[in-house]
């Protein structure tokens, strides 16, 4: 006979995952003032920046990007945390899913609005930046299609786009439950959102068709994203930036710190919101052992590149490459290999170790060491030109690193309202997994009964 462990009723589990959008305490008003705090801060520095211009940040002749390019590129890489990573589970059937697809998909759109807001806090004029947009004018202006930068543009607002509506769709079905469990102003905000949603078969077929059309479109536009943010660099004759690898690089360094971001909130959601029925140590598992297969294709991308550059010799490169190896940013560069390859793989290879804790604590490594790479392919690059006449150094200021920790501050609150207004869990398909396991089971104890009589 199978033993099933025991699951929440259906009951239960609209009560508990529809309890942070229905009821409000303290501690939320707190948080969303403290976080709303450091946000306006940012905001406030960015003004500052604006106003005085960029000569009170550090960026200066070569270097001319700093903190701020760091940032997008991060946000940007840890927006492949959810999009990607759920479409790819929702296409291959992973039944494990489905308490982490919201949560996943969360996180990329709101990593995507932060990670895109960084160019235009670079601008020296932020108020000029329309200029990117292609439309016609009397002097025949139009963005200079040659530049990687005009590429980003597009890349990133049609994966926003994409996002937006990859998360809004599986959304229906829970907005029209809060709908129905609502009164007054309320439950005609929810019932304009939930778009006439009433659960017929009919809706149900075209939700489930437009959500895998979406699933199987999203992908290669989350995988041409990052690497056209990768031809940022490698498009320019830059030493260590000009290389062929750096769209895959960038691609697998995405995913990977993605993964590790993904696990980060579902652990914080966890302790929060009291979510231990739904967000289970499989589910921690299972990310921690694809958290461990990007951590080792991340550590072969990283001697890849430093080993073809250490037995070129190239004059140009050879400086950048032995200040981060034994010089200036070598600190630095040691750090994020243990971060993100020797940190993670005792607690992620070894079984006893891939607890909730233990891959936490490597996420929280991996995501302060992916920081770091992005941080050490941008700066000792331009610090080093292929002139030594044209050598500089960086060292960030006050405004940039205000900034960005607000970026952080931002992505919790936003985070933080989306849990207010949304169940986090998706309660559609926990239903849906709870029917198919409950049927399962019982053809399972069907055919035992067979085997029995017969």
């Amino acid at each position: 006979m199978i033993h099933h462990k025991v699951k929440p009723t259906d009951r239960n589990m609209i009560q508990d995952l529809l309890k942070p959008v229905l009821y409000t305490t303290w501690r939320f008003y707190l948080a969303v003032a403290i976080l709303g705090g450091i946000v306006l801060a940012g905001l406030s520095t960015w003004m500052y920046q604006a106003y005085y211009g960029l000569v009170v940040t550090g960026d200066n002749w070569p270097v001319y990007w700093g903190f701020h390019e760091t940032n997008f590129v991060f946000w940007i890489g840890i927006s492949h945390a959810g999009t990607l990573i759920s479409a790819i589970l929702r296409i291959c059937n992973a039944t494990w899913r489905r308490p982490v697809t919201r949560c996943a998909e969360a996180i990329t759109a709101f990593a995507l609005m932060i990670g895109g807001i960084f160019p235009l806090i670079h601008l020296g004029r932020p108020w000029l930046a329309w200029w990117l947009l292609p439309y016609p004018s009397e002097r025949g202006i139009w963005p200079n299609y040659r530049s990687p930068l005009a590429w980003d543009f597009f890349a990133i607002n049609t994966y926003l786009l994409g996002s937006l509506l990859f998360l809004a769709l599986p959304m229906i079905p829970d907005l029209a439950m809060i709908r129905d469990r609502s009164t007054g102003l309320r439950q005609r905000i929810y019932g304009l959102l939930s778009k006439g949603w009433y659960g017929t078969p009919k809706q149900w077929h075209r939700l489930e068709a437009a959500m895998h059309i979406m699933a199987l479109a999203i992908i290669p536009v989350a995988v041409s994203v990052h690497t056209i943010v990768s031809f940022d660099f490698s498009m320019a004759v830059v030493p260590m930036w000009h290389s062929t690898i750096f769209g895959p690089y960038f691609v697998a360094g995405a995913i990977f710190s993605g993964i590790a971001a993904l696990i980060i909130a579902m652990a914080i959601l966890r302790k929060l919101l009291h979510l231990e029925k739904y967000l289970e140590p499989i589910h921690f598992q299972n990310l921690g052992k694809l958290l461990f297969t990007m951590s080792m294709l991340w550590g072969y991308f990283v001697f890849n590149e430093r080993l073809t550059t250490w037995y070129g010799n190239g004059t140009a490169e050879m400086p950048v490459f032995q200040a981060t190896q034994a010089g200036r940013y070598a600190p630095l560069f040691w750090f994020m290999v243990f971060c993100n390859f020797i940190l993670p793989f005792p607690l992620l290879a070894i079984r006893r170790l891939r607890t909730i804790t233990g891959t936490v604590i490597a996420s929280c490594g991996v995501v302060v060491g992916m920081w770091l790479e992005r941080f050490l392919i941008i700066v000792p690059s331009l610090s080093y030109k292929s002139t030594s006449y044209s050598w500089g150094h960086y060292t960030p200021r006050w405004p940039e690193i205000v900034i960005f920790a607000s970026s952080f501050a931002a992505m919790a609150l936003l985070y933080l309202l989306f849990t207010k207004f949304v169940p986090i869990i998706s309660l559609w398909e926990l239903r849906v997994g709870e029917h198919t396991e409950l049927k399962a089971a019982e053809a399972v104890q069907a055919a035992e009964a067979a085997g029995e009589l017969v």
